[in-house]
């Protein structure tokens, strides 16, 4: 399974040499609406190190931004960097805010599809949760790969089940083999990721996860780390609210499991760090090795939190986190068993 890794980091391409060798390892995927906007640096670094591309439209995030994609601009773009781009989606119809997608919009979605087609391009098709079935069933019967989307803020109590119903009665054959190969859009879930045959997904869990503060952390278990299991997600920011939380954070964590988690981290090569805090005026001019570590206060008097980096690691280091994270996808797809293979169907008891 491939995993193209979503979002983009806020630092310098140019600067963060370990991030761009850790995407040339993998996949990336680069929305097409928002390059222009912060995505436009990786974008051009990315190209350049010939990294394994995969573009989206980005409908939806124009859609909350009050903006429509020019379907010829989207296809003169494809045209342009055709060569350096390894899938390209079709630009997906979504709706209007707050609608889920219907059988409208999954008629635009088609009539987008063969717009592109006739323009001599070969786009993914994109089928979305809450249209109606049979357009899947047309996407299974007439294409080799599709994506399904849509499913981002839907409750895993409803995704289950529309996922179920996608890969048992219109993906999968009778011994539960795909038939084509499937993407999943925003796939954060790994239990998900696990209990069907994805040809490939995308996720953005490495960059939101680390901006938090936080790092994925393997299950340990009979001296390995296991991959197909639901990961540790553990908060290691020096300035994480669940600091003070008991079994929250890395400094919380009791003996045994604080061990395994250090482990992991030197194992992966990075340390944790040390920082040092003291507050002074806003007037203060940042030292080397020094961040505003709180929001400028309103009272110009009031005095601001500064952090001073001993030691640079995951926990005063966003850059470094993206790293360890990007690390971690990285091993979770080594560990996928090799594609295709057979999912177990469930009962469908209780499911509709």
């Amino acid at each position: 399974m491939r995993i193209f890794l979503a979002g983009t980091s806020v630092s310098s391409p140019e600067e963060e040499i370990k991030l761009q060798n850790l995407f040339k390892q993998g996949y990336k995927l680069h929305s097409y609406y928002h390059i222009p906007l912060f995505e436009e640096k990786w974008w051009k670094m990315n190209t350049k190190n010939k990294v394994r591309l995969f573009l989206d439209s980005g409908a939806f995030s124009a859609l909350t931004q009050g903006v429509e994609i020019n379907i010829q601009e989207y296809i003169a773009f494809i045209e342009k960097h055709i060569d350096i781009i390894d899938v390209y989606a079709n630009l997906d119809f979504i709706g209007t805010i707050g609608k889920r997608p219907n059988k409208e919009t999954a008629e635009r979605t088609l009539k987008n599809q063969i717009i592109m087609e006739s323009a001599g391009l070969n786009p993914l098709p994109v089928f979305h949760y809450g249209e109606p079935l049979s357009f899947l069933e047309y996407y299974v019967k007439n294409y080799s790969y599709v994506a399904l989307g849509g499913t981002v803020g839907i409750p895993k109590v409803k995704q289950t089940p529309w996922f179920e119903r996608c890969f048992s009665d219109y993906i999968c054959d009778s011994n539960g083999y795909p038939k084509v190969k499937i993407h999943g859009f925003g796939l954060t879930s790994l239990k998900l990721m696990l209990r069907y045959p994805w040809y490939s997904v995308d996720s953005t869990s490495w960059v939101v996860t680390g901006r938090l503060g936080s790092i994925f952390v393997p299950i340990f278990k009979n001296g390995k780390w296991i991959y197909d299991e639901n990961s540790w997600k553990i908060s290691v920011s020096t300035q994480s609210p669940n600091l003070k939380e008991a079994g929250q954070h890395i400094d919380t964590l009791p003996p045994t499991q604080r061990e395994i988690v250090l482990d992991y981290i030197h194992e992966k090569g990075y340390k944790l760090g040390k920082s040092e805090f003291r507050m002074e005026l806003q007037t203060y001019k940042l030292q080397e090795n020094e961040k505003w570590a709180q929001k400028k206060p309103k009272d110009k008097q009031e005095k601001r939190r500064v952090q001073k980096i001993i030691e640079p690691g995951i926990s005063n280091t966003y850059q470094l986190r993206d790293e360890i994270n990007i690390i971690y996808f990285l091993d979770v797809e080594k560990s996928m068993p090799e594609y295709p293979w057979a999912f177990q169907r469930q009962s469908r008891k209780g499911f509709f």
